[in-house]
């Protein structure tokens, strides 16, 4: 339906550059079909939170891995770019939630191997500040020399396929990590265009802290654990009696970590922050769950009962939450902007009746004060895309019965896409003009006459 493409396409040509989040769920539909329904939420132009619904697809199955692979697939396909998302949020798709973290430490890895392997000259870098490494540990007595030790290595590229390539990369990314540092401060420092330094800034901050370390640590662990076992599989003379010997060790290895290796991870992955100089957290700290300290953060941009909820030092915090977005230079900037700022909300009459963070939004563009203060709207922006509860992706399901019904349960994946786009998005829809359809069905194929 080519009135669903224009949609679509008015969809993405709306979001433009803006800084946006996904909501993503997953039902059935009448004929037992796993639908996944895909939301983009951002902050328009004049300073409105907008939900939109961008398709509803078909998957075989519901494993993070299909499940990411079909958000890979909806990027590409639509022209979004990876680097502007900022949330993702899941509902009933719970196995992406649950692999989040190990997702997190094999995909930032792959990222870090692409920046610093961009270039024959940043991989000649690479050797040479490994072998300053090697050399450095040697004369220290860290490491041993002799016949056959400290080779040359270098960083290994994970194929899409095989977990034991993701296992290979994770060991000399380990190997490396003091090396990788420095090629990346390089970048940070010395890049040739603005997109790289940030780049390798974020990564930098990413890669540098406690977490990243303990989940490095744990995935090399659990795939060494499975080594065997996957190219047992992968070979092409299936020994099955072999390969079933190694499911069941595999798992009892599993089972063992679980109930008894703590300890000694904890202890390998503190070992290595302490020699790659990142901070440890203290264990014995009450505990605050993930995420809360950012939502306490983003409620002091609440403007209610003349912005009684400011506080400075905790809206700088949340800026750091987004490395990306806020250089060290930017937070310096946002510590004074956010002074002025204040004295200037508290004085506006036009604010004195504001009410949550989308109507403050709603407000500095109204008054151009987005302009003005652009790290402030920043943040606000950041605070609004937040993925939350949402009611935008339950109704995509809602219509999908409507027009997917028992009547209609042989309806194709394309077609029943095609018919919620133009349905859930009318808005849109109507504003398209008819030429604009009729141009896109005509330039299709020659056909005898013109529309």
């Amino acid at each position: 339906m080519r009135a669903a493409t224009e949609t679509t396409n008015a969809i993405i040509n709306e979001v433009g550059d803006s800084l946006f989040s996904i909501l993503i769920d997953e039902s059935r539909d009448i004929s037992i079909k796993e639908q996944m329904v895909v939301v983009l939420r951002y902050v328009d132009k004049r300073g409105y939170v907008i939900e939109r619904f961008l398709c509803i697809v078909h998957v075989t199955e519901t494993t993070a891995i299909s499940l990411k692979a079909a958000v890979d697939e909806i990027f590409s396909k639509h022209g979004l770019s990876i680097t502007r998302l900022r949330g993702q949020g899941y509902d009933g798709a719970s196995n992406m939630q649950e692999t989040q973290s190990s997702w997190f430490v094999l995909h930032l890895v792959s990222n870090v191997v692409n920046v610093v392997g961009a270039s024959c000259k940043r991989r000649d870098i690479l050797r040479e500040k490994q072998a300053d490494k090697v050399i450095e540990a040697l004369s220290s007595g860290e490491l041993s020399s002799g016949q056959g030790l400290n080779q040359e290595t270098s960083l290994k590229r994970a194929g899409d396929t095989r977990w034991g390539s993701h296992y290979d990369t994770l060991i000399s990314f380990n190997v490396m990590f003091s090396a990788v540092i420095d090629v990346l401060e390089i970048i940070d420092k010395d890049g040739s265009r603005g997109e790289q330094r940030i780049e390798a800034n974020a990564l930098l901050d990413s890669t540098q802290s406690f977490e990243f370390a303990f989940f490095l640590h744990l995935m090399k662990n659990i795939l060494g654990i499975t080594n065997e076992l996957s190219k047992a599989l992968q070979r092409k003379e299936q020994d099955i009696v072999n390969a079933m010997a190694l499911v069941r060790v595999s798992k009892q290895r599993l089972q063992m970590m679980r109930d008894n290796e703590w300890d000694s991870l904890l202890t390998e992955v503190s070992l290595f922050c302490v020699k790659q100089n990142i901070a440890i957290p203290n264990m014995d700290d009450k505990f605050v769950a993930p995420g809360t300290e950012l939502l306490l953060c983003m409620a002091c941009l609440d403007p209610s009962d003349s912005f009684c909820a400011f506080d400075k030092q905790k809206l700088i915090r949340l800026a750091e939450f987004y490395p990306v977005e806020f250089s060290a230079i930017d937070l310096m900037a946002l510590d004074n902007q956010l002074q002025t700022y204040i004295m200037d909300m508290r004085s506006n009459s036009e604010f004195s009746d504001v009410k949550g963070i989308s109507g403050l939004a709603e407000k500095m563009v109204k008054t151009r004060k987005n302009i003005l203060y652009p790290l402030i709207y920043l943040l606000v922006t950041l605070a609004l895309i937040l993925p939350v509860a949402t009611a935008t992706v339950e109704r995509a399901f809602s219509a999908m019965k409507i027009i997917k019904n028992r009547l209609r349960n042989r309806i194709g994946d394309e077609w029943m896409n095609d018919c919620l786009v133009v349905h859930i998005e009318k808005d849109i829809f109507d504003s398209i003009e008819n030429e604009a359809i009729i141009q896109r069905f005509q330039n299709m194929k020659t056909r005898r006459g013109q529309l």
